[in-house]
């Protein structure tokens, strides 16, 4: 049987009100009150009716995470922090796949249906700022770098840093002939044009000349990007003694073509992705990467949201920057 706040003012002598206050948190209610409402809250098993809540204020009660790829491990990594910190306010998370359209990205910006959600994470390819500051309404937060200085509060992380520090990694181990895959040149590639200027920083940094013949373009970050693009620079006679991918699902498939080709990795040649996804510490050999904090991420997304739910939605935008770490692993560590 399910418990009402009734049942559990009358097992522990108080109003319905005083428990309704313990219930969400009210700080003035004294604290032997609070301790007999919560111990006959834990002995009936109550929990509160969030639905009736949600709406008492106007609204559903669930947001949506938009993102581009659910194959791609990073994204569906992710969709599993905002989920956790999600259920930290009552939430229930809409998980959608955008494919980068911008047609569909335009519904979700929207706010997918009337009255579904109360409001929206998202991490867009194809929309604009300007785009986003023509729609009406729906609460939202940016993942990413596609929306620089938008109408929307966004988080992110340190991209060229990141690049710039994997990418000296290599150098610090003595390789000079460093080649990067996953350069994108379309108005959607904002990492990737992020990532290859570290690298490019990197190499100034250490007196290395940046070869053009080196860097591998990708229009998608698969397995099977990784490993045309690394089997194309193996063809092409450049011959890399390192690789930074600029995602662990490139590196991946760049493995597999090394290993194709007869070569040893770290040996022959070094190599490194970025994302930090599971399947890379369980490669053969294991992944050396750039770790993003995606706990974090989701963290400080669902909180900016709450606040924006909460609070004054006419506020200037914010922009909030999460940590990161390099995971150096087998692929760059010879025995």
């Amino acid at each position: 049987m399910r418990h009402r706040l009734k049942d559990v003012a009358e097992r522990a002598g108080v109003s319905v009100k005083t428990v309704s206050n313990v219930v969400n948190g009210y700080v003035h209610v004294r604290p032997d009150t609070r301790a007999r409402v919560e111990e006959a809250i834990a002995e009936l098993n109550y929990r509160p009716n969030l639905s009736a809540r949600h709406l008492r204020k106007g609204r559903t009660g669930v947001i949506a995470l938009a993102v581009p790829e659910l194959d791609i491990p990073y994204f569906a990594e992710l969709a599993r922090y905002v989920v956790t910190a999600a259920a930290d306010f009552g939430w229930t998370v809409l998980i959608d796949q955008t494919g980068g359209g911008r047609e569909q990205e335009r519904v979700v910006a929207s706010g997918i249906t009337d009255h579904l959600i109360d409001g929206l994470i998202f991490s867009p390819l194809a929309l604009t700022a300007e785009d986003l500051a023509g729609l009406d309404g729906t609460p939202m937060v940016l993942l990413g770098e596609r929306v620089d200085h938008g109408p929307a509060d966004r988080v992110v992380i340190d991209n060229v840093g990141a690049a710039r520090e994997i990418t000296g990694h290599l150098i610090g181990l003595g390789r000079r002939r460093i080649a990067a895959i996953g350069s994108q040149r379309t108005d959607e590639g904002a990492s990737a044009r992020l990532r290859l200027a570290g690298y490019g920083d990197a190499l100034r940094a250490a007196g290395l000349d940046y070869d053009e013949a080196l860097v591998a373009p990708a229009s998608a970050w698969h397995r099977a990007d990784g490993a045309a693009a690394m089997r194309g620079l193996l063809t092409s006679g450049v011959r890399p003694d390192a690789v930074f991918c600029f995602n662990d699902t490139l590196a991946l498939g760049a493995l597999r073509a090394l290993h194709e080709a007869g070569l040893r990795v770290p040996e022959d040649v070094a190599v490194v992705g970025f994302d930090d996804i599971e399947d890379g510490r369980f490669s053969i050999p294991t992944l050396s990467t750039v770790a993003p904090d995606k706990a974090q991420i989701a963290r400080l997304a669902v909180e900016l949201l709450a606040n924006r739910l909460d609070g004054d939605r006419a506020a200037p935008a914010r922009e909030l920057s999460a940590p990161y770490r390099l995971e150096l692993r087998e692929s760059t560590q010879t025995p």
